[in-house]
């Protein structure tokens, strides 16, 4: 019985610091226009695309508008630079936690100076719409941004820490959730269209749930099961996503493929213009450098959640191996083909399933479904599943624990 009501202190604490969250997006910044704002960027695409993951902050410039983006942005460029920077492989790599906290320290330094350049930004770009713009308002707003987005970050730690989940991906699954009731309010359906949006939401849910969960699993044994010619067991085998990258391939790629219809606005010349105006949406080009994007950043987060090498150092360090696959080099050369064809098929089916929206939206005009684009719904199914998963592996190990006190 202890073990479900400290499950249930978890779950009050996390929804309250999520609830106190989502309150400040509401508290706007002081000395702007507010409606005229949001009249005017209520078509811009990036903004739109940012507001997934802010809650609709930005377009309301509450003290809260950056979210957790900045800390987003900080937590990629270093596991980046794990990549790059020796020191800070070796930090991850041999130091354990020690590390890990010096790790964190590091990205939490980069989301400060991340969020100040964000909130300049802001501060530049809603000029148009501020009453008395001058350097004491530039001031006060950097200020309060970035003060915004320390409290969003210290706030995502204590769900981690304290809470039930990853308090980064549950900010952002509270966003998400908290657009859609605007979306189906803002759509006329009749009972036709509202069944067909269910079901055609179901499949699209049905393929994400495809996507996050399918692994292919390589077969391991020890030397000890060698040794006494026992058969492999069907529990010992590596576990290889078919998505690796997570929700983050495509994410990337919807923010890049924002960026033709700035330069398309920014350029005077007519050839230029043409040319980048084969890119936007509806146009033959946009599918080909989407599905190439997608593809491009697959490959580049699959090289930074999973190294091969790493895998095959440890697998020889456990006196353990892939049957048939000679341990060492072959076992690293073996797991990076699998790693790669894995990499591609999943760059496809999220190419797929990304494209779908797009395309059903020639033949229906279901306001609700593009709201909720396949980035979102990927964060909310990813999101879901992990949850459900640690509130499952804390009801195990609390039960294990009762049993052997």
């Amino acid at each position: 019985m202890n073990s479900y009501n400290t499950l249930t202190t978890k779950i009050i604490y996390t929804l309250l610091i999520l609830t106190l969250a989502r309150l400040g997006i509401f508290i706007p910044v002081p000395g702007v226009d507010h409606e005229t704002f949001i009249h005017n960027v209520s078509q811009n695409t990036l903004i739109n695309f940012l507001n997934t993951f802010s809650g609709g902050g930005l377009s309301t410039i509450g003290i809260f508008a950056l979210g957790i983006v900045p800390y987003i942005n900080a937590s990629i460029i270093v596991q980046l630079l794990i990549k790059i920077v020796p020191d800070l492989e070796r930090l991850q790599k041999e130091e354990g936690e020690s590390g890990r906290q010096k790790i964190m320290q590091v990205t939490r330094y980069l989301t400060f100076i991340w969020a100040i350049a964000q909130s300049t930004a802001i501060s530049l770009w809603i000029k148009p719409y501020v009453f008395d713009w001058n350097i004491q308002f530039i001031f006060d707003c950097i200020v309060t941004l970035t003060t915004g987005s320390i409290i969003i970050m210290w706030l995502s730690e204590l769900i981690t820490e304290y809470g039930l989940g990853n308090g980064a991906s549950l900010l952002i699954f509270q966003n998400i959730v908290s657009g859609i009731p605007k979306n189906i309010n803002n759509s006329a359906m009749d009972l036709k269209e509202i069944f067909l949006f269910l079901f055609l939401f179901l499949v699209m849910l049905s393929l994400t749930v495809i996507i996050q969960e399918g692994t292919k699993k390589i077969k391991i044994i020890s030397a000890k099961q060698l040794s006494k010619n026992q058969q492999i067991s069907p529990k010992s085998y590596i576990p290889l996503k078919i998505n690796q990258g997570g929700v983050m391939p495509i994410v990337f790629a919807s923010a890049f493929m924002t960026i033709p219809n700035y330069i398309e606005t920014a350029v005077n010349n007519v050839k230029l213009k043409y040319l980048i105006n084969l890119f936007t949406p509806n146009n033959p080009l946009h599918l080909v450098l989407y599905c190439i994007l997608i593809l491009i950043f697959s490959y580049l987060y699959t090289s930074i959640v999973l190294n091969p090498d790493d895998v095959a150092e440890n697998l020889k360090k456990m006196g353990a191996s892939i049957p048939n696959v000679r341990p060492g080099k072959n076992t690293s050369k073996y797991l990076y083909t699998i790693l790669n064809r894995l990499t591609l098929l999943g760059s496809f089916f999220l190419f797929f399933v990304a494209v779908v929206p797009s395309i059903l939206s020639y033949f229906i005009k279901l306001q609700p479904l593009q709201g909720l684009g396949i980035t979102s719904l990927l964060i909310l199914v990813g999101v879901a599943i992990d949850t459900a998963k640690q509130i499952q592996t804390y009801i195990i190990s609390e039960k294990y624990n009762n049993m052997i006190q």
